[in-house]
């Protein structure tokens, strides 16, 4: 009986030890710290953004999908035009299981250290709202990053509570505004039907951080995730930026990369547009109509600013040449 006791006593503190640890381990720490690995927006090794986005907006309260904030139970704060392009902080607002789907124009691949960042607008280091992060190389399938969780269950963060970054990972939205979480493909390298060197869909999915059954979601280790919770406002859930490549199959090819790589956003458009060309200088720009006639040509360097508010609706011709002669063509959809 004394040899029973004994193994069953130790048995029980392995198991305490191991479970407390798993709760002590510790990710990297919030934006600016030693050890964290947050990328600031305005990185050189951001090469290119998402060229569009769809989003599916969530509750502002999915436990109860009747609560109203100014007369509507979904968010509805920002735009899907917010989310393409660089990070610059006007932000979409998700809401409960909300998601927003991203397209690129060039696939990413998977290479050396991390290939994509996803940006937040997080007003401090600690109030985080979280988002899975899925990938497809066909539209049809995508594989989720496994995220981890460890911040406590026992207790619900609410609304404007805040969370330790060191107890999340894998997760979008674990920094602050104007620095991105990044992503490595490499952790999804043992998954099927998926082609990592040729991801053109990212789709961010907001983690209702509630943590009472049954509207509770679970990360890649079964843990709860519990952050801020409920978020019933417009604003409510995860607040999208952007989304930034480090990686794509045009990576390192000189000119025609740099061309490939040119960024137009928002688009569609509303009324002014603008052309990031982060890796190139002395880029020449033709603003075509489908019959083909020149509406603007100009040189430029870096970024452009283009009014197109007095052109009516339709689609339009961005026609980019580099000192070399190559030259891209994109499309615009003008509102």
């Amino acid at each position: 009986m004394k040899s029973k006791i004994t193994l069953s006593r130790l048995f029980f503190f392995i198991t305490c030890f191991l479970f407390s640890t798993a709760l002590l381990a510790q990710y990297p720490p919030a934006a600016g710290k030693p050890g964290t690995t947050a990328i600031y927006k305005d990185s050189s090794a951001f090469i290119g953004w998402a060229s569009t986005c769809t989003i599916e907006r969530g509750f502002i309260n999915i436990s109860d999908t009747t609560e109203l904030y100014n007369g509507v139970n979904k968010t509805t704060y920002g735009s899907y035009l917010y989310a393409s392009g660089p990070a610059d902080e006007l932000v979409v607002s998700l809401g409960d299981h909300g998601s927003a789907l991203l397209s690129f124009d060039i696939p990413i691949v998977n290479k050396p250290g991390p290939d994509f960042a996803v940006f937040e607008n997080s007003f401090g280091d600690a109030f985080l709202e979280l988002g899975f992060v899925e990938v497809s190389s066909d539209g049809e399938r995508f594989v989720r990053f496994p995220a981890v969780s460890l911040t406590p269950e026992t207790l619900q963060i609410r609304t404007f509570d805040t969370i330790d970054a060191t107890k999340i990972h894998n997760f979008a939205g674990k920094y602050r505004h104007g620095y991105g979480t990044p992503f490595d493909l490499d952790d999804i390298k043992d998954s099927s039907g998926i082609d990592l060197n040729n991801i053109f869909r990212i789709r961010i999915i907001d983690a209702i951080g509630c943590i009472t059954s049954p509207f509770t979601t679970f990360d890649s280790q079964g843990h709860k995730v519990n952050d801020p919770w409920p978020t019933p406002f417009d604003t409510g859930g995860f607040d999208l930026d952007a989304v930034g490549v480090i990686h794509n199959q045009t990576s390192g090819f000189g000119e025609i990369s740099g061309l490939l790589q040119i960024c137009i956003y928002p688009n569609p458009v509303i009324s002014s547009v603008t052309f990031d060309a982060p890796l190139l200088s002395g880029l020449n720009v033709k603003v075509t109509d489908l019959t083909g006639k020149v509406l603007s040509e100009c040189d430029f360097s870096g970024k452009k600013f283009f009014d197109m508010a007095s052109y009516p609706a339709g689609i339009y011709f961005a026609s980019f040449s580099a000192k070399d002669g190559n030259t891209v063509t994109k499309k615009i959809v003008k509102y």
